[in-house]
C-alpha cells in the first residue's frame, strides 16, 4: 500500500521559497510511489493558541488530516534563528494523537547560511512528541537567490529536497522506537 505523505508549509509569503522547497520534496515522494498532499496553513483559520480554547477554527480539520498521514514533512522559513510561528502555532494544536510513532522530515530555508538552529529547534518539538525525525534534513540557504520565474535554480538543493522525499517514504512506515525520553516527560503532548 502507497504510504500517504503531507507536508506542512510553515510560511505564509505568497512567494514562499518554503512553499517551493516542499512541493519538489513532495513530487519526489510521489515519484516513489507515495499518495501525497500540501498543507499551506493559509488556507487554515488558526487563531493564536489557547488551551483552553483548542478546538477553534480549523483545529480539528488540522489535526484530523496529519492523523491520516503515514509520514510528514515540516517545511519552515527562519525567522531570528528559529522556527515560525504559524508553525508553532499549528504544532501547538497538535500532541501525541497527530505525532506519536510519525515518522517526521524537516526542512528549513533562510536568508542567510545554513539554518542549524531552526532545524534542532523542530527536531526537539518532535522528540518532545514522539515523532520518528529523519536523520536526514534539507535546507535552502540564501533563499533570496534560491528562485528564478518560481523554480529552483540550484541543482545541489533541488538533490537535496528530492532525497528529502525519497527518505520520508523509504522511512515512512518504520517500526516505532520505545518513548523517547522527551516523550515520557511532556505532560502538554497528549491533550486528549
Amino acid at each position: 500500500m502507497s504510504p500517504s505523505i503531507g507536508a506542512i508549509v510553515g510560511s505564509l509569503r505568497e512567494e514562499s521559497v518554503t512553499r517551493v522547497g516542499l512541493e519538489r520534496s513532495l513530487d519526489a515522494a510521489a515519484a516513489a510511489g507515495a499518495n501525497t498532499a500540501l498543507l499551506d496553513l493559509r488556507t487554515y483559520d488558526l487563531p493564536v493558541y489557547d488551551a483552553d480554547h483548542r478546538d477553534v477554527g480549523d483545529a480539528e480539520a488540522l489535526r484530523a488530516e496529519i492523523q491520516a498521514l503515514d509520514a510528514v514533512l515540516l517545511g519552515t522559513p527562519v525567522y531570528h534563528g528559529s522556527y515560525s510561528a504559524p508553525l508553532k502555532n499549528a504544532l501547538d494544536y497538535c500532541g501525541f494523537d497527530e505525532f506519536e510513532h510519525t515518522t517526521v522530515g524537516l526542512l528549513a530555508v533562510a536568508g542567510g547560511g545554513f539554518p542549524l538552529p531552526a532545524l534542532d529547534h523542530l527536531r526537539g518539538v518532535l522528540r518532545a512528541l514522539d515523532a520518528w525525525v529523519l536523520p536526514f534534513q534539507a535546507a535552502i540557504p540564501d533563499s533570496h537567490e534560491a528562485l528564478s520565474d518560481g523554480r529552483l535554480v540550484d541543482p545541489e538543493i533541488e538533490e537535496r529536497l528530492d532525497t528529502l522525499g525519497r527518505r520520508i517514504v523509504e522511512y515512512a512506515n518504520i517500526e516505532p522506537d520505545p518513548i523517547s525520553f522527551e516523550g515520557k516527560h511532556n505532560v502538554g503532548g497528549d491533550l486528549s
